[in-house]
């Protein structure tokens, strides 16, 4: 493995980071604490939401559930849900369940591990969930899915003949392109459920840099940084989640899909994740990944 191949991602990763950051503390110091938006109750509505023991997640499922909607908490950590449930005390599918900059490894299934848990995770529940999801959708209310991806994803690259990651592990490489991947699978999903005229719509999200657990495999000296500054710069998990709580259930997104979602704004994202060909070649490959019909090609 090169030098560069490896110290570039971790330097793009850590620019855009920082940019972020920069943005969040003047909004910050411009608005002030916002007043959260009040949403329409949305009783007899089901969500399942990934990744809902903690972080981002957990407040996603406490906001859902306050709004009256029956929540499922889907993830890998039994005790941790349950925990959830008590504090808390499938018509939208809520996506956040995620991995960053992890050592090299394999999840059980032979996948680099961002990309299985971070993108391949979410594309297989999202095709498993997909026809319970146009059986709910009906005219006046869509289903809705709703992708966390993140700003990491505008220095991702996707290497189709290695997603792996094998010839040239970088933990913020492999990290920016599973980002990438969940924007590019949104966009194509978008498009396939508009051309069957289904009543679900697709929509990704960026939380921002939000102070969550998922910083655990950064180095000390940004840890440190982390530590002493969080407080001002960094979004909060209940700031984190308005995005996709704003994905989720507002009225403004009705019927509307492919958006890539920052601060409840439609935001342009990376120039090539609206490339129609690299969209297609995703999900192809994605579906023989895990072993699934490529709806692609039977036109869903």
């Amino acid at each position: 493995m090169s030098f560069l191949s490896r110290v570039l991602p971790l330097l793009l990763v850590y620019y855009i980071g920082l940019t972020v950051i920069l943005q969040q503390l003047l909004r910050r110091l411009r608005l002030g604490s916002a007043l959260a938006p009040v949403f329409p109750t949305q009783n007899e509505k089901v969500a399942i939401v990934t990744g809902g023991a903690g972080g981002i997640g957990y407040h996603t499922v406490k906001h859902l559930a306050r709004l009256g909607m029956h929540v499922i908490i889907a993830g890998n950590d039994e005790n941790g849900g349950q925990e959830s449930v008590r504090q808390v005390k499938e018509e939208t599918l809520n996506e956040k369940a995620a991995v960053m900059l992890v050592p090299e490894r394999k999840t059980q299934y032979g996948f680099e591990e961002h990309f299985g848990l971070n993108y391949l995770g979410h594309f297989l529940l999202t095709n498993l969930l997909l026809e319970t999801l146009k059986q709910s959708g009906i005219h006046s209310y869509n289903a809705r899915i709703v992708t966390l991806s993140s700003a990491t994803h505008y220095v991702g690259e996707l290497h189709l003949k290695d997603l792996h990651s094998s010839c040239s592990y970088s933990p913020h490489g492999a990290y920016a392109q599973s980002k990438l991947a969940l924007v590019l699978f949104t966009y194509q999903l978008q498009h396939l459920l508009t051309a069957e005229g289904s009543h679900v719509t697709a929509n990704v999200v960026d939380p921002g840099v939000v102070n969550t657990e998922l910083y655990q495999n950064v180095c000390w000296a940004v840890k440190m940084v982390k530590w002493m500054t969080a407080w001002l710069v960094f979004k909060t998990p209940e700031e984190g989640a308005s995005t996709s709580i704003y994905a989720a259930v507002s009225p403004d997104l009705e019927g509307v899909g492919g958006c890539y979602l920052y601060n409840e704004k439609r935001t342009k994202s990376l120039d090539v994740s609206y490339d129609e060909e690299l969209q297609r070649r995703l999900w192809t490959e994605s579906c023989k990944m895990v072993g699934i019909p490529d709806m692609a090609l039977r036109g869903l």
